[in-house]
């Protein structure tokens, strides 16, 4: 079952005011929003009832990382859920989800989505984003549900490599990137949009990569010279392979869920 969240939901209204006269770059939402379905006959619908946004979501068959048929239902756009609070700060508010927007530009939130540090998107205390939390929470499971709506789950590697080898898809990782001004052919309809990142406080806590680069972070831990990482994906706009590393959980990524069943 999903692990049980440590924060409350949101209940933030699902605003696109935007602090700047700055447009979404591919046209109107009626182009934006469905431009992964109609090429996969339509996507599935869901509505998140914590601020009524509705995400779309497809079906993908391939093989998983030991080379057997699996079978997910993904979101085809990024998580969009909280109340965005600046790029200098920490999402420390252990009462509540917080996002970042790119540029605090709750424009960039409603077309790219929310960037998360990576104890709020598993919604573990905001301490264990300055430490190793393994063996501290027993919650860390491949169910994890963290800032997900409810019976979701949290993107894994195991999913992606999924979505990656689906069924239909010929272009290896060219194929899980969105075909607006992401470099991609978008086979299998995961539509990955460069979302950019918002820099750790020792980079000063601005963003960059808008359009250059999608990072997201994995449910999982990582030890690297004593520093607090997590395991992360990434996928630059001309990137011809899949990329695992770790990032600082400090940083703020993009979320995607996957359907718990």
């Amino acid at each position: 079952s999903s692990s049980s969240s440590v924060k409350q939901s949101s209940s933030s209204s699902n605003d696109v005011q935007s602090s700047s006269s700055k447009q979404n770059p591919w046209g109107t939402d009626a182009e934006w929003w469905p431009f992964s379905c109609n090429a996969h006959g339509g996507c599935l619908e869901f509505t998140d009832k914590r601020n009524g946004r509705t995400y779309k979501y497809l079906k993908f068959d391939g093989k998983d990382t030991s080379g057997k048929n699996a079978t997910i239902y993904a979101m085809v756009e990024n998580l969009n859920v909280g109340d965005m609070v600046r790029g200098f700060k920490n999402q420390n508010d252990d009462s509540k989800i917080e996002r970042y927007c790119y540029d605090n530009d709750t424009l960039n939130c409603h077309y790219y989505g929310g960037l998360y540090q990576w104890a709020e998107m598993m919604q573990l205390p905001s301490e264990c984003n300055q430490k190793d939390c393994r063996g501290q929470y027993d919650t860390i499971t491949y169910h994890h549900r963290g800032i997900c709506p409810d019976g979701w789950r949290l993107l894994t590697y195991n999913d992606f490599y999924i979505i990656v080898n689906s069924n239909g898809n010929q272009d290896g990782v060219k194929g899980t990137r969105s075909t607006f001004g992401f470099g991609g052919s978008n086979d299998t309809g995961f539509s990955l949009v460069g979302a950019g990142m918002r820099i750790t406080p020792m980079g000063g806590g601005g963003f960059k990569e808008l359009n250059e680069t999608a990072y997201w972070f994995y449910p999982t831990e990582n030890s690297y010279k004593d520093y607090a990482t997590a395991d992360d994906g990434y996928m630059g706009k001309d990137e011809k392979y899949m990329n695992k590393n770790v990032l600082y959980k400090e940083t703020g990524a993009s979320v995607r869920c996957v359907l718990d069943e």
